[in-house]
């Protein structure tokens, strides 16, 4: 079993914390979903990715990058430029994005 934690290096480094509500139906978002994922994993600076939606339609999912400027040029990218218009008129219903510096991380892991 894989495990859904991103696997990320000590600190610093920086989360890119996306949270939306999407609309009804699918509209294609599942396949540009995996895409954006298997895209932003080829991306230089991309240390890992987490993601959950539930039920109703609301999820968050948190990039982690080791520098802003990856993160803006990621943002830039041509593929995910046609992504996030088709998110803002077909996806989602309301989003925020939040860009947070890590400065400090621990885990701990059951047996």
């Amino acid at each position: 079993m894989t495990t859904p934690f991103a696997k990320t290096p000590p600190p610093p480094y920086y989360a890119v914390i996306f949270s939306s509500q999407r609309t009804e139906g699918e509209q294609g978002y599942g396949a540009m979903a995996d895409r954006m994922v298997e895209l932003a994993a080829q991306q230089p600076g991309f240390l890992g990715i987490e993601s959950t939606r539930d039920e109703h339609g609301f999820g968050i999912t948190v990039s982690y990058f080791d520098t802003l400027e990856h993160i803006a040029a990621w943002k830039a990218h041509a593929e995910h430029l046609q992504a996030q218009a088709l998110g803002h008129r077909v996806w989602y219903q309301h989003f925020e994005l939040r860009i947070a510096k890590v400065e400090r991380a621990y885990s701990k892991t059951s047996r």
